[in-house]
């Protein structure tokens, strides 16, 4: 099941068909399985391994920095790309590996714990019963689909499915009300397709063409492997890519949906009902198992306008075929090899350009990370997480609070009216969740076998669909978190007004207990500076103190607000991710990435200057030929070092709201005075540029 709150992440690598999720890391204490294979480092925490010494860092900073790394860090055959991000989740792997295959030892004196998610992964790596089964765990739901005769069978099943964790036709999902962030609304939003974006449906360039084609090929493969011959298969897909075509007409693109008041649009239950009469809604809740409630917030409300029309054109014989697919696509994954195969070779293979699927082991640490998180998450901050750690990371994020509170005062552009709510804004942030929640889920209702791993995750599906739908009409819970402890990634929730820090990403290169100051605020404090400046970019300034989505700008300011960052915006729209003179260049889209590129900008210039302030009265020292202030840059340019194939290359600059690592680092550091003092760059160079941007 996916998170639906208000959430601004540091880095998502969106998997396609669940082939693989990369995210933001730090840890400490006893990570010595974790950092075992971390590349030669200076004694600061600069990996100087990586580093490309031929080349100017006024010309192309991130050649510099990652010149060596990226030539001696290929792309390895199950992955799209790589970077220091993938390169921290491979260790943390391994320590999630060693954790699973002792709790999996049924021999051995195990806690509920660890016997429920060492049952968990023993039945995923069970691979005989696995392939013995084939697609037998699906046919009750099959069977119950192709007995179904007519439009209103179709909606009731959609929900029944969606109870059980298979989103068909839309999406219902519950989320705080964005005007008011105490309560818990009923959502429905727009959904129902498989390709990554709306857009892949629409676009006529040649690639995109070629890309409808490629789906509709395996679509069609997969109904045979479920029975279907050929013929049937071959028009099943037609069928299914006709009516996807027709949700992804219907869809806000993802530009628009980055503002939220877009997405804002509370009406009665009443209200809903007439928006899309030709779709019943109360059969559909009813099957749910929904809470009963009165107000609903709908995303766009457009979509449903024509799913109205589509649900009462479309034969139920598609209709069918359609459940069919989104059930199958939905749980490939957890099948036999054929079906996990298939799904590769197009989602890992085609789309991300991934030469060989994961192996089995760490496809398994994933599952049991995404369906039994918080209990995983105990077993692996007992190892890994340490009180020091934490300590060190509260002083720095007390550090950055105290830059950002300085950077706010001295804004030129903005007034005292404004520079006053958004001072009380940053006083109200929650920053005390670093590393694992205070309370962990409880998952003992969930009944684990350890030879049935396809219905562990349809059960573990059916606890989390049930424990957050069960939120509807209650007060938010905002002790709850996000994301789970190993996961190395963070992020800003803005209706929460608060950011966390999983113990995943405190870890080396991100957080280093071994490395000095200038390292570690090059490195998690532009992470913390970064998830900071998300309470201030394009999207998180239009949330309040509490959460709610409030304008607390005066226009004047507002204006001025807009106008910088349509510099950043027009900055990265300029940079080429893809260059391509057959089929035209790929561009990043810079008001889809506006908001990462904000908090990257904002991020290191406030834990620059929170660096700076610490240093304050103390001799600053050179270490291996580098300053303070170069270290930082470095120590920031050393977690962004990446290699990407074409592939992913154009799937990320279509679906993904960050910049690629090198537009990261060198879109950020050319805007920065402070970088070209530290460096001695003049103007002229690449690395100074002419009209900088800056918004914090």
């Amino acid at each position: 099941m996916k998170r639906m709150f208000t959430i601004f992440v540091l880095l998502i690598c969106s998997a396609l068909m669940a082939v693989a999720q990369e995210v933001y890391a730090t840890s400490s204490a006893d990570t010595k399985t974790a950092t075992k294979t971390t590349t030669k480092s200076s004694g600061t925490g600069i990996d100087l391994s990586a580093l490309d010494k031929s080349v100017d860092p006024c010309v192309d900073f991130y050649q510099y920095s990652c010149g060596n790394w990226r030539k001696t860090h290929p792309i390895p055959a199950d992955k799209g790309s790589y970077g220091r991000f993938v390169e921290l989740i491979d260790r943390n792997q391994e320590v999630l590996k060693n954790l699973l295959e002792k709790a999996s030892d049924s021999n051995s004196t195990r806690t509920p714990i660890e016997a429920k998610v060492g049952d968990y992964y023993a039945a995923c790596m069970d691979t005989k019963t696995v392939e013995a089964k084939g697609a037998s765990p699906l046919q009750p739901w099959l069977e119950r689909i192709n007995n179904l005769k007519t439009r209103a069978d179709v909606i009731a099943t959609a929900g029944e499915l969606r109870k059980h964790g298979v989103n068909a036709l839309f999406s219902f999902y519950p989320s705080p009300d964005l005007k008011d962030s105490t309560i818990t609304l009923a959502n429905v939003d727009q959904g129902g397709i498989t390709l990554p974006d709306r857009d892949y449906y629409l676009k006529t360039d040649a690639k995109s063409v070629e890309v409808r084609a490629k789906y509709v090929e395996h679509v069609q493969k997969m109904f045979e492997l479920l029975g279907d011959k050929p013929e049937a298969a071959a028009a099943e897909a037609k069928s299914i890519m006709a009516l996807e075509t027709e949700w992804a007409k219907a869809s806000m693109d993802r530009v628009a949906r980055r503002d939220p008041k877009n997405r804002d649009h509370k009406m009665t239950h009443e209200a809903l009902l007439q928006l899309a009469p030709n779709f019943d809604f109360d059969t559909y809740l009813k099957a749910v198992d929904s809470p009963s409630f009165t107000q609903l917030n709908v995303g766009n409300p457009d979509f449903f306008k024509q799913l109205n029309d589509k649900i009462a054109s479309t034969s139920v014989d598609d209709l069918k075929t359609y459940l069919r697919w989104r059930v199958l696509n939905s749980t490939a994954q957890l099948l036999s090899s054929p079906f996990v195969d298939e799904t590769f070779r197009f989602g890992g293979q085609y789309m991300r350009g991934a030469k060989e699927l994961e192996v089995r082991w760490k496809r398994c640490a994933r599952f049991t990370d995404g369906d039994l998180g918080e209990a995983l998450g105990q077993l692996y901050v007992e190892k890994t997480f340490g009180a020091d750690g934490k300590a060190r990371m509260k002083k720095m994020v007390d550090a950055l609070t105290e830059a950002l509170r300085d950077d706010i005062k001295g804004l030129s552009w903005m007034t005292d009216p404004t520079k006053k709510r958004a001072l009380e804004k940053l006083e109200a942030f929650n920053r005390n969740k670093v590393g694992y929640p205070d309370k962990w889920r409880d998952y003992s209702s969930v009944k684990i076998a350890r030879d049935d791993f396809f219905g562990n995750s349809r059960r573990a599906d059916d606890f989390e669909v049930k424990r957050r739908d069960s939120k509807i009409g209650k007060p938010v819970d905002k002790t709850e978190w996000g994301m789970t402890p190993p996961t190395v990634n963070a992020y800003y929730n803005g209706s929460f007004n608060e950011i966390v820090f999983p113990a995943g990403i405190l870890q080396p290169p991100f957080f280093n207990r071994d490395a000095d100051d200038a390292v570690n605020f090059g490195g998690i404090g532009v992470v913390i500076g970064h998830e900071f400046t998300h309470g201030f970019d394009d999207q998180g300034r239009k949330f309040d103190p509490k959460g709610n989505l409030n304008d607390w700008w005066t226009e004047a300011d507002a204006n001025a607000f807009k106008e910088r960052a349509k510099c950043v915006s027009d900055e990265y729209s300029g940079f080429t991710s893809v260059k391509d003179p057959k089929n035209g260049d790929v561009h990043l889209n810079g008001d889809l990435t506006l908001g990462e590129n904000t908090a990257d900008n904002g991020g290191a210039r406030i834990a620059y200057n929170a660096l700076e302030e610490t240093l304050e009265h103390k001799r600053k020292k050179s270490i291996d030929g580098f300053t303070p202030e170069q270290r930082f840059f470095l120590g920031f340019a050393n977690i962004w070092c990446q290699n990407t194939s074409e592939q992913d290359a154009r799937l990320r600059a279509q679906t993904d709201p960050h910049s690629p690592g090198e537009f990261r680092v060198n879109g950020t550091v050319s805007n920065m005075p402070e970088f070209q003092k530290a460096f001695g760059c003049k103007a002229g160079q690449p690395m100074v540029r002419e009209n900088a941007c800056r918004v914090w």
